[in-house]
């Protein structure tokens, strides 16, 4: 028996600044916003298509950013160029870029202290 997992529906990040979340993920890393609630003076939650999968970030209470938790990888075409975005855009990064042996990624903050991972995958040998 098992619970019937077909995809992962959503990764989240807890943020406190619902507008300033939005404004770096929509316009520091270009995201494509797909759905926010609208505003409230209760709790906010909107949603980042990535290649068929969806960011999520809430403002709720109770619930708080941490540089602890999982991190989301974002894959890109090219890491060198997006760290070097990420520099000039003045963005916290908390790991210098980094060969894993089947990528190179390296790892961001978002304005809350959230962890990213900005990632990009080596080529696969053909199979033998």
């Amino acid at each position: 028996m098992s619970i019937g997992a077909k995809e992962i529906a959503y990764s989240a990040y807890a943020v406190t600044d619902f507008d300033r979340a939005i404004d770096f993920y929509q316009n520091t890393l270009g995201l494509k916003l797909s759905f926010s609630m609208p505003p409230s003076d209760g709790p906010r939650w909107a949603e980042f298509d990535i290649g068929g999968a969806a960011l999520g970030i809430g403002c709720v209470p109770d619930w708080k950013p941490s540089p602890d938790g999982c991190a989301v990888a974002i894959e890109v075409e090219d890491l060198d160029a997006a760290v070097a975005y990420l520099r000039s855009a003045n963005v916290t990064i908390t790991m210098e870029p980094m060969d894993s042996g089947v990528c190179r990624m390296a790892s961001i903050a978002d304005p809350d202290g959230n962890p990213l991972l900005i990632h990009k995958r080596k080529p696969q040998a053909a199979d033998a």
